[in-house]
């Protein structure tokens, strides 16, 4: 039988949702748990974080802290993750002791560690580039261009490096020495894709428009929904996401970015057990948001329906550029002005080099779409010159 989501809201089981992490992914939580009538309690280490503006309780501990964790449970009916820098060999104690986490501890074991990770999609039988364990006393096994990166705690670029000769690996060497690394193939890939898709407890799957990626320095730039490609490699990407989610008996919203080769082969590069940058898009383009979607999953509710509710859209991220303690109003309200946008400002006060302030999504209509990829890429570029501008 073919799952059709609703989007009906029905009395949800879970009244409270505890969130470790309390950054713009949980703070973009907020207003889809006011929608379905749940509150969110939030486990993040500073008063300031985004997500204790929209919260309903905080616990204020590092993510790691596991004791505080065990604190944010006597509060809260379930408990999920906006990120993935915990210690899942602790929070087993609670898991034990009856505390619900979603998706489950079992489900994110295999992921955390990227070569872990790169073995168990291996295992499911799923593409991947060459990848090796590493550390930097072992001779490489291939020849450069190379990909390293660490095996845990790598996010928006850091801790992943692409090498290209001796000296640029003699100075990572330097940094990372005595660090798990893994060791993959370069990919002269043609687009990255990335796929956003959601499971319940009950088995229920429903998958996003697939979307195309612009990265900048291994930072997301851009995205393009839905991605120009075939249906066959549509189709093969939704099957590599319910591969994926159904072996994990995945229960939530997971990230799953793609290489898309020249020779129209799919690889996973890799997957993210959260919601993710890649879907922010559908806050204002989709029937149902990947936010509430989430909570729809770990709170026992009917998913909703993933439709676009415009032929397209472009989601730029509003990348810091400089070190600075700005809330950019001017240039915000200048991004406001663009026919069909919508702005969404994170509330960090404080900017550095390629930290996520904020994203800009337009809606286009079935004329833009018509005229291929430039339509997206030229709003993208006045975003972006209105965003650099001095």
């Amino acid at each position: 039988m073919k799952f059709t989501p609703s989007t009906a809201i029905t009395s949800p089981k879970v009244k409270r949702v505890g969130v470790v992490g309390g950054g713009q992914l949980a703070w973009m939580m907020g207003s889809a748990a006011s929608k379905l009538g749940i509150e969110l309690v939030v486990q993040t280490p500073l008063a300031t974080d985004p997500a204790n503006s929209i919260a309903s309780d905080t616990v204020l501990a590092a993510i790691d802290d596991v004791n505080a964790t065990a604190e944010l449970a006597t509060r809260s009916d379930v408990i999920t993750f906006e990120n993935e820098f915990v210690d899942l060999d602790d929070l087993r104690t609670l898991e034990n002791q009856g505390v619900l986490f979603q998706p489950s501890l079992s489900s994110l074991y295999p992921l955390l560690d990227k070569y872990v990770q790169r073995c168990y999609l291996q295992d499911l039988g799923l593409p991947t580039p060459r990848f090796w364990q590493w550390d930097c006393s072992q001779n490489l096994p291939l020849d450069f261009p190379l990909v390293i990166k660490v095996r845990r705690h790598g996010y928006d670029g850091q801790g992943t490096f692409v090498v290209k000769d001796s000296a640029s690996l003699e100075s990572i060497c330097i940094n990372l020495k005595g660090v798990a690394l893994l060791v993959e193939e370069f990919v002269p890939f043609d687009r990255e894709l990335a796929v956003i898709a959601a499971r319940s407890a009950q088995g229920e799957i429903a998958i996003y428009p697939i979307v195309e990626t612009q990265q900048e320095n291994q930072v997301c730039r851009l995205a393009i929904a839905p991605a120009r490609i075939s249906l066959e490699i549509e189709a093969q990407a939704s099957a590599i996401a319910r591969t994926l989610l159904n072996s994990l008996q995945a229960v939530g919203v997971f990230g799953i970015e793609l290489f898309l080769t020249a020779d129209n082969q799919l690889l996973v590069n890799e997957i993210a057990p959260r919601t993710h940058n890649s879907g922010h898009f559908t806050i204002d383009a989709c029937k149902t948001s990947q936010f509430e979607q989430h909570l729809r999953a770990v709170c026992q509710l009917p998913l909703g329906n993933c439709d676009l509710n415009s032929a397209g859209a472009v989601m730029v991220n509003l990348l810091g550029y400089e070190s600075a303690e700005s809330d950019y109003s001017e240039k915000r309200k200048q991004l406001a002005q663009i026919e069909g946008a919508f702005v969404h400002w994170y509330g960090k006060k404080v900017s550095r080099p390629g930290r996520k302030l904020g994203h800009v999504t337009v809606l286009l209509d079935e004329e833009a779409l018509e005229h291929g990829r430039s339509p997206a890429e030229a709003i993208a570029q006045t975003i972006e010159s209105i965003w650099n501008a001095n």
